[in-house]
């Protein structure tokens, strides 16, 4: 594939035309891919266009919701958490009220004192944690 005079006017009157990248491809044929034309359009200074994928965002997830207790307290998000906040999760990552426990965390752990106690949990000694010898029959 060659770019010759004819296919170059050909790509910056579609280009002007608002085509994508994918449909001059296909019309000039022979070879010629998507990023082939955003190459040389590139190169040959045409202007750059908006990306369509970048175009169609959903829409910003809504803040969190405030929690309605005696006093109402804001959600701890992921930006707010510190070094020294508990990062217990609380719900799914994927639902509106997702959130952080957010209160002072024990020095060196990264969860409160309460969620430090649910997260570790001591070992039993290993002399009763062997099975009792099984009878001879």
């Amino acid at each position: 594939m060659s770019w010759t005079d004819e296919r170059i006017e050909l790509l910056k009157n579609l280009w002007d035309s608002g085509q994508s990248a994918s449909q001059i491809a296909k019309e000039l044929g022979e070879g010629v891919t998507r990023n082939a034309v955003i190459g040389k359009a590139h190169r040959l200074g045409l202007k750059s266009r908006p990306s369509p994928v970048k175009a169609d965002k959903p829409e910003a997830p809504a803040a969190p919701k405030r929690v309605e207790k005696k006093e109402a307290k804001k959600l701890v998000t992921l930006l707010d958490l510190t070094d020294r906040m508990c990062k217990w999760p609380h719900g799914h990552p994927g639902d509106e009220d997702f959130h952080f426990c957010g209160k002072p965390s024990e020095p060196g752990m990264p969860y409160c004192a309460s969620h430090c106690a649910e997260a570790y949990q001591a070992q039993p000694p290993r002399r009763d944690r062997r099975q009792p010898p099984r009878p001879i029959l």
